[in-house]
Order: structure tokens, then C-alpha cells, then sequence
């Protein structure tokens, strides 16, 4: 590695907001998220799939075979 390009990889800690605390290195100290892999609805398994705006009905209505 050349010296004084790289930026200095330190310990951190990534936060959540759902209280969720996770240790790590990285270039960034503090990491603030808005959501992580313990609060993620994917990775909870509480996905939902909600079509508030009918794209299913229109999509299979205009592409319906006659």
C-alpha cells in the first residue's frame, strides 16, 4: 500500500433506530441507520405485499389476452 492515500479504518458502532447496536470497522465513526437486518421486514419475515394502487389489475387488464 502507498503511504498517506488511505483513509484510517477504525472501530465503529452502527446504530439503529430501533435500538439495535452493531460493531464494526470502518472509515466512518457512529453510524446512524434507519433501519437494519434485525428491523428490516424482510429479513423479519412480516413482509406484506400491498397494492394500494391497483398495478396488478391495470397491469393484467391491459395485457389480458382477448
Amino acid at each position: 500500500m502507498k503511504a498517506d492515500i488511505h483513509p484510517e479504518y477504525v472501530e465503529t458502532t452502527i446504530n439503529c433506530v430501533c435500538g439495535a447496536s452493531i460493531k464494526t470497522r470502518s472509515t466512518v465513526q457512529n453510524i446512524r441507520v434507519e433501519i437494519c437486518s434485525k428491523c428490516h421486514p424482510f429479513f423479519t419475515g412480516e413482509k406484506k405485499f400491498v397494492d394500494t394502487t391497483g398495478r396488478i389489475e391495470r397491469f393484467k387488464n391491459r395485457y389480458k389476452k382477448n
